[in-house]
């Protein structure tokens, strides 16, 4: 019994030590790595963003909350210069260069999704076009999106000095991230609305009509802006050469009369 008990007691303070000074787990480390990741983001927040948002994302008069808006909409509003927001600010806060670099961008988003869930950040194999549906990508688009940023994504005004961005040199990533967050004038489109597979449509059909090796099938395409273009080409050209023909036929119908 003696040696069963020694045994025993051998074995736990064997367990106990490794227990202590056994290095941590993956968990644990992943763990660690995301809260000195969020701390990090809490300090970039509390310079660039706290003015505004309020010191815990709470919002204030001059800006929105942002519990909830997930790191997917940190990633886009952020990246794409948006945020933050200059401090004379119009009917719609436009793009601008990008003054974070994306691993603080990564830290901040870390630290909006920590106040509350939200759309997460798109891997690249949601966002790639690879293998996506061209056509269905351009019926989903013309469905959804072309009444503000037109059918090929050139933009488009709105009411009140607002305007639908055009999406020409615009991230395949950011696209995703707009869609699912739906920032400023636009409405979201979740994976309820469209799914990972309907937004990979969408973008690999921008890819292809913004694309500078595809070529318009109708010949000249007036810059792509739609029925506006082509009506005013149609008006100023068109009824301008139909004029000049008529004016052409009563001279010379004149001119015989007198001969």
């Amino acid at each position: 019994m003696a040696a069963l008990v020694v045994l025993l007691l051998a074995l736990a303070c064997t367990g106990g030590l490794y227990a202590a000074f056994a290095p941590a787990s993956k968990a644990q480390a992943d763990e660690s790595a995301q809260s000195l990741t969020i701390e990090e983001g809490k300090k970039l927040y509390s310079v660039g963003c706290a003015s505004c948002h309020g010191t815990g994302g709470q919002g204030t008069s001059d800006g929105p909350s942002l519990v909830g808006v997930g790191a997917a909409s940190v990633d886009f509003q952020v990246g794409t210069g948006r945020m933050p927001a200059a401090t004379s600010q119009g009917p719609q806060v436009p793009k601008k260069k990008n003054i974070y670099t994306q691993a603080e961008i990564d830290q901040l988003a870390a630290y909006i999704a920590s106040l509350g869930a939200g759309p997460a950040v798109p891997t690249e194999d949601q966002y790639s076009p690879e293998g996506a549906d061209i056509a269905k990508g351009g019926e989903l688009f013309r469905t959804n999106c072309a009444q503000c940023h037109n059918f090929t994504g050139k933009g488009g005004a709105l009411t009140h000095g607002k305007y639908a961005p055009s999406l020409e040199g615009v991230s395949e990533k950011h696209i995703y991230e707009a869609m699912q967050t739906g920032p400023q004038n636009m409405p979201s489109f979740p994976d309820t609305t469209l799914s990972e597979k309907n937004k990979k449509d969408i973008i690999a059909y921008l890819d292809a009509v913004n694309s500078e090796k595809t070529e318009s099938p109708g010949g000249l395409e007036l810059g792509g802006l739609g029925p506006v273009s082509e009506g005013l080409f149609g008006w100023i050209f068109g009824l301008g050469g139909l004029i000049a023909v008529a004016v052409w036929v009563a001279a010379r119908t004149a001119k015989a009369k007198k001969s």
